[in-house]
């Protein structure tokens, strides 16, 4: 299994493919990211064409179990960050 792409290799990635800098490339990521974090903390959903579709899932409060000492609680409400993959980047992994 092969490391994952640190940001400085897909800034220098995307610097390369845009035919631009690494600055301009650089803030193209962190704007993306931004514009992401905000949209699917507000509750909404973000479709990255070819890549997936990032939203926010709202869990109810439930019953869990401490696997250490057996005990029950609740868990209090939370919310879930959720990808799905789009089937373009599934099929060209399996592929």
């Amino acid at each position: 299994m092969t490391k994952p792409m640190t940001k400085t290799q897909l800034v220098a990635a995307l610097a390369e493919t845009m035919g631009s800098d690494k600055k301009s490339a650089s803030a193209v990521l962190d704007a993306v990211a931004e514009v992401v974090t905000r949209e699917v903390a507000a509750g909404g959903a973000v479709t990255l064409p070819g890549i997936g579709k990032i939203s926010c899932k709202a869990r109810p409060e439930r019953q869990v179990r401490n696997p250490a000492t057996g005990e029950i609680m609740t868990k209090a409400a939370d919310k879930q960050v959720k990808v799905t993959i789009a089937k373009v980047l599934k099929d060209s992994v399996n592929g």
